[in-house]
Parts: C-alpha cells; structure tokens; sequence
C-alpha cells in the first residue's frame, strides 16, 4: 500500500506519540524520513516536542539548502551519515526513553533474545562508543553500526537511534525495544533473566502459517459490528500501555466455524476494521496476513 501522508505529518504525528507516552521530553529526541528525491525531512533544533506541528519540520534537500522556519536539528549530522551508510533506510528515530538511556549509561544492550516477537522485529541491537551530541565523529560511530547491518542501536550514555525501510517500521522497532528494555529491569528485580536460545529463535519463521485464502462475500452488519468493536478494544488496550504497537494478538468468535483476529505488522494504537482478517473453516481471507496465534 502506498503511504500517501506528507512527511511533515508523519513526524509530527509520530513526535506527539512519543512525547505522549514519555518516551522523551520536551527537548530531546528527533525523527527524521528520507524523501524520493533524496530530501531528509527532520524535526527541528529548539521547538518543544510536545507542540510540534507541520509547519515547523525542516525539510534539507540533497544540496544542503534547508526549508523551514527552523534549523534542523543539531544532530542533522548522524541522519544524514546513516542515510549514506544504508540507502535501504529512509525513517529513523532517535529519543531517550529512560530504560533505554539506563541501558546506555551502563554500557550495555537490551538482548532482544528475551521475546520470539522482539528478536524477530528488532534484531541484534548494536552499541555505538561516546562522542559529543551534535558531532561528526558521533555521526561517524553510529552510522559505522548501522553499516554492519544493525537496525536499532544503542548511543553510549545517550540514548538510541532506530531506523526502518518506512516510519512504521522504525517506531515498531522502537517501541519493542523499549518494552524489551524495561521487562528486562523488572525481571532482574526478580532474579535471574532467561534468554531465548539461538535455535529457539531459528524457530520464530518456521511458525509462520500459510493457510488457503478465499474471497469474501459482503460483510453482514454483525460482521461489521464485531470488527469495530474488536478494533475499540485493541486500541484502549495500546493506550492503557498494556500492549505495543506491534504486540499482542486479539480474535473475537463471529460464527460457529469462523473467527476475526488481528493481523500482523498492523499499529495496534490505530488499527482499524479493514485490518482484521476472518477465519472461516480454516482458511483466511484474501489479503490480509494473520497473527501468528491464528
């Protein structure tokens, strides 16, 4: 599907996420998307996050003029470095949520190794030695970890910077590795933490269920109110901070041999009806891809 929202949007939207949800404050943190044309949209230097709009993104075309009634944010350096480094990226996302700065201040990574869901999302997480904010030569370690195929990495007494082939992507990742971050601390409050082994992740794809699809007829009015009802719970369930964007797989029985669930790879903050997929004598409907739970 194609994304069809202005960059400026996407970030401010995404901006006012995270700033909810105090994954960063008022000063910190910046998000950037790499446009068609090379353009690095980017949030800007000196604005409060928790007030963003549209107009105060910062746009840098690929000659380095920059758009905007702002400077782009001071840490411009590292985007634009990363950007270089994997041209398969074009969103990424650096804040300080506080399980992930305690992770850096110590020196450390969260093992993502801890879930099948968040080794599969976010990968090996990577570590990028200290250098001053702002800085080439902090751009310069980064953008080095990300070159060695690393998509989420951790910023020595810093924070983190995750990037993604699209700005769902890279919040996903974000997201779940925070979560990653904080179950971690409060499991070791409790004793000691037990990793996935290597060869139970191995396992994470081969779990994938490829069912046989069919079409449809017109959904009933039951059909339609179960959906938005489903798609109600699910959403208050992400803004209570009981689930991730990405976690969490939720199905609600329709008929005698059929089902609705969630789908994956779906934002469960705005999922909507469309989004789901039914289950019908065991078989699912054309497009969408089930929950791995189905």
């Amino acid at each position: 599907m194609r994304d069809l929202v202005h960059p400026a949007d996407n970030l401010v939207r995404a901006m006012a996420r995270i700033y909810q949800y105090r994954m960063t404050t008022t000063s910190g943190g910046n998000l950037s998307i790499r446009d068609d044309d090379g353009s690095i949209w980017i949030t800007p230097a000196r604005v409060d996050k928790g007030a963003l709009d549209a107009a105060d993104i910062v746009r840098v075309r690929p000659d380095g003029n920059v758009e905007g009634r702002h400077r782009p944010s001071s840490e411009f350096p590292f985007h634009e470095l990363i950007y270089q480094a994997r041209p398969d990226l074009r969103a990424i996302v650096h804040a300080h949520p506080v399980a992930l700065v305690a992770f850096s201040i110590c020196g450390a990574v969260p093992d993502t190794r801890l879930f099948a869901k968040a080794r599969d999302v976010c990968g090996e997480v990577g570590f990028a030695p200290y250098a001053l904010p702002g800085s080439r030569k902090l751009g310069e370690h980064i953008a080095g970890v990300f070159a060695e195929g690393h998509d989420c990495v951790m910023l020595e007494n810093h924070g983190v910077v995750i990037g993604g082939a699209d700005f769902d992507e890279a919040f996903r990742k974000f997201e779940t590795l925070e979560f990653v971050a904080k179950t971690i601390i409060k499991a070791r409050a409790l004793g000691e933490v037990r990793y996935l082994s290597d060869a139970e992740v191995a396992r994470i794809d081969q779990g994938d269920l490829e069912m046989e699809r069919f079409d449809p007829a017109p959904a009933t009015s039951r059909e339609r109110e179960l959906r938005r009802e489903l798609c109600k719970f699910i959403r208050r369930g992400y803004h209570q901070r009981l689930l991730t964007a990405n976690a969490g797989s939720f199905s609600a029985r329709l008929g005698d041999d059929e089902f609705l669930i969630s789908t994956r790879f779906t934002d469960r903050a705005t999922i909507e009806p469309s989004q789901l997929a039914l289950i019908r004598g065991g078989k699912c409907e054309a497009g969408p891809r089930p929950s791995r739970a189905c």
